[in-house]
C-alpha cells in the first residue's frame, strides 16, 4: 500500500499544483508521456501520484479510492452532500480562485440584490405562467444559497456548455456560473446581484476521511504534511 495523492490530470491547474508541492520539497509529474496518467512521486517515500480530471477527484476522496487531492473548492461542495463529513481541508494553494456568483441580464434595472431577484421571480411566474429559470452547472450550491437567502419561485436549468450564453439564447432568464474577472459576464450583459456572490472558491488540498489506512499510510501521511507544513 501507499498513499494515494490525486492530482489534476492537464493545464493549469496541474502546473500549478506541480509547482506548489515542488516549492516544498516534493517533486511531481508524469511517470511517461504527456498522454499517460501515472505519476511520479520524489522527496518523499510512501506516496503514489494518481492524475484525475479535477471533477473525479471530490468522488474519489469520497468513495476512499485516494487519500489526498487538490481540487476546487467548488467542486468538492457541488458534488459531495455533507462533504467536511467526508473529507477535510487541509490546505488553501492560493492559485484556481474563482468566485460562483448569481447574474441578471443588465436591462434589469430594477433587480440589484436578492431580495428583488425573488420579486421579480414572483412577478415573472405571474406574467409568464411559469418560473424564471436559472442556468448553472452547480444544483446543489445554488438551491441551497437561494433557500437560505428567501428565494423561491424559480427553477434551476442545467447548463453544462456556456452559461452565460443561456439569457442571450433565451434558455434561461439568469444565471449562476464561476468567474475570475467577471469579463464574459459583462460581455454578455449580464450584472451581477450585490448581495449574489455564492462561493469562493480556489484549488485546496483535501485529506478523504473514509479512505482505509494502514501504518505505513499514516506514516506517510504525517511526513508529507509535516513537509509541507498543512494540517
Amino acid at each position: 500500500m501507499s498513499l494515494k495523492l490525486g492530482v489534476p490530470s492537464k493545464g493549469r491547474l496541474m502546473d500549478k499544483t506541480f509547482d506548489w508541492f515542488g516549492a516544498r520539497g516534493v517533486t511531481l509529474g508524469r511517470a511517461g508521456s504527456e498522454r499517460e496518467y501515472a505519476g511520479r512521486v520524489e522527496g518523499i517515500a510512501g506516496v503514489e501520484l494518481v492524475l484525475l480530471s479535477a471533477g473525479e477527484i471530490p468522488r474519489e476522496l469520497s468513495a476512499g479510492r485516494i487519500h489526498l487531492g487538490v481540487t476546487g473548492t467548488d467542486l468538492v461542495r457541488e458534488k459531495l452532500g455533507q462533504w467536511d463529513m467526508q473529507v477535510e481541508e487541509l490546505a488553501e494553494l492560493g492559485f484556481g480562485h474563482a468566485d460562483l456568483v448569481l447574474s441578471v441580464p443588465n436591462c434589469w434595472v430594477d433587480v440589484d440584490t436578492l431580495d428583488d431577484l425573488d420579486a421579480a421571480a414572483a412577478a415573472f411566474r405571474r406574467v409568464h405562467g411559469f418560473r424564471l429559470r436559472i442556468a448553472t452547472k452547480y444544483h446543489r450550491l445554488v438551491r441551497d444559497f437561494l433557500r437560505d437567502n428567501g428565494v423561491a419561485d424559480y427553477q434551476l436549468v442545467d447548463s453544462q456548455g456556456a452559461t452565460e450564453g443561456t439569457v442571450k439564447n433565451e434558455t434561461a432568464e439568469a444565471i449562476a456560473d464561476i468567474t475570475s474577472t467577471g469579463e464574459t459576464m459583462r460581455a454578455n450583459h449580464l450584472k451581477l446581484l450585490d448581495d449574489g456572490l455564492i462561493l469562493r472558491s480556489q484549488a485546496t488540498l483535501f485529506r478523504s476521511r473514509t479512505a482505509p489506512m494502514e501504518a505505513a499510510d499514516r506514516d506517510a501521511l504525517q511526513d508529507l504534511t509535516a513537509l509541507l507544513n498543512v494540517g
